[in-house]
C-alpha cells in the first residue's frame, strides 16, 4: 500500500478517452495497492448498460471492491452532484477498510467536481425541464435562444449537444442566472485528499481501430438484445442512458430504419467524435497539478506487456508524489 499525506487520505485517478484500456489499468493498479475501484463513468452507473459501456465483467469484479458500477436504473438521470455524493460515500468506505480509493472513468466533468469541487445549482422547476425537453428536439434553434439570455453559457457549448442544451436553459428558467454563473458561485469543496492522476492518451488512429473491435465484440456478447430490453420499457428518449454510444443507433435498427452494418458504422463514428472531445477536454482542463500526473500516450489491454512494465513505474511515481509536500510536486 503506498504511503498517506499527512491527513491520511491520498485517492488515484486513471482517467482517458472511452477505449483507452483505463478499466485494466485500474484493475491492474487495484490489485498491487490494496485498491477500491470507483466508476466514474456517467453511463457506467446504468444497471441495464453492462455490455455497450464496456463495465467490468463478473469475473474483473470479483478479483476486488468495484463501487458505483450498474447502481441505477436507466429510467433515472443521474447527475455529477448525484455522483459526487456517491463517490465520496465510496471513498470514505476505502479509506476505512485501508483500501486505496482509484477513480476510473471517462467523465471529466465527475472527476473534476472531486478535485475542483462542485458549484451548487439550484433544481430546475418541473416547468422549466419540460419546456427544455421540448425545445432540445431542434438543438440549433435552442443555442440561438439560449445565445440571446445567457451567452457566457451558450459560447461554451456546440449546438449540436441537446441534453447540455436542456440543461442550460432549465437552469436559466429556474433562476434567471445562467449556468456560467452558478459555477463560479460558492459551492461544494474539492474532496479533502491527496489526488495522483495516470492519464491515458492514445493516439485517434488506435483508439478508433479499438472502437470498432470492441463494438463488434458487443454486438456478439448480446449488445442487440441488451438495447431491446432497454426499448421494451418505453423510456424517455432523452435520458442520459438512451444516448448511450451505441443505443441510438441499435434502436434505429431494431425499428427498421437501418441495417447493421450502418447501426455499427454510425456508432463507431459516434463513439470516435466522442474520444476526441474528451480527449481535448483532459488536454484544457487538468484534473491535478501536472506534477501529480503521469501521461501514458498508449492504449492499455488486460495482460499485455505494456501492461505489465507500466504499473511498476506509475506505482513508484504515486508513492514519490505522495510522499511530497503539496505544492513541491
Amino acid at each position: 500500500m503506498m504511503k498517506k499525506t499527512d491527513n491520511g487520505r491520498s485517492a488515484l485517478i486513471v482517467a482517458g478517452p472511452t477505449c483507452s484500456g483505463k478499466s485494466a489499468l485500474a484493475l491492474a493498479l487495484g490489485e498491487q495497492l490494496n485498491g477500491t475501484v470507483i466508476n466514474a463513468d456517467s453511463m457506467q452507473v446504468y444497471r441495464e448498460l453492462r455490455v455497450l459501456t464496456a463495465r467490468p465483467t463478473p469475473e474483473e469484479e470479483a478479483r476486488l471492491p468495484h463501487r458505483l458500477y450498474g447502481v441505477s436504473p436507466a429510467g433515472e438521470a443521474r447527475s455529477v452532484a448525484w455522483w459526487r455524493v456517491e463517490a465520496l460515500a465510496a471513498m470514505e468506505t476505502a479509506w476505512a477498510e485501508g483500501r486505496l480509493p482509484i477513480l476510473c472513468g471517462g467523465t471529466g466533468m465527475y472527476l473534476r467536481a472531486l478535485t475542483n469541487g462542485l458549484a451548487e445549482v439550484p433544481e430546475a422547476s418541473a416547468e422549466a425541464r419540460e419546456e427544455a425537453r421540448m425545445l432540445a428536439a431542434d438543438p440549433a434553434d435552442l443555442h440561438d435562444r439560449l445565445m440571446a439570455v445567457d451567452p457566457d453559457t451558450a459560447g461554451s457549448l456546440r449546438p449540436t449537444d441537446p441534453q447540455r442544451l436542456a440543461r442550460a436553459w432549465e437552469v436559466w428558467r429556474s433562476t434567471g442566472r445562467g449556468l456560467a454563473w452558478w459555477r463560479v458561485q460558492p459551492g461544494h469543496p474539492a474532496a479533502d485528499c491527496r489526488f495522483v492522476a495516470v492519464r491515458l492518451d492514445p493516439a485517434r488512429d488506435v483508439l478508433r481501430a479499438a472502437i470498432t473491435r470492441r463494438f463488434g465484440l458487443m454486438i456478439e456478447l448480446g449488445a442487440i438484445e441488451e438495447v431491446r430490453a432497454l426499448l421494451e420499457q418505453h423510456l424517455d428518449p432523452a435520458l442520459p442512458a438512451m444516448r448511450a454510444h451505441g443505443v441510438p443507433e441499435l434502436s434505429a435498427m431494431l425499428r427498421g430504419e437501418i441495417s447493421l452494418a450502418a447501426a455499427e458504422e454510425r456508432a463507431v463514428l459516434a463513439t470516435g467524435r466522442y474520444t476526441k472531445r474528451q480527449a481535448t477536454w483532459f488536454n484544457h482542463q487538468p484534473l491535478v497539478s501536472p506534477g501529480d500526473t503521469i501521461i501514458i500516450e498508449n492504449r492499455i489491454s488486460i495482460n499485455e506487456q505494456l501492461l505489465k512494465r507500466k504499473i511498476p513505474e506509475i506505482i513508484s511515481f504515486m508513492q514519490k508524489q505522495v510522499d511530497a509536500p503539496v505544492g513541491e510536486a
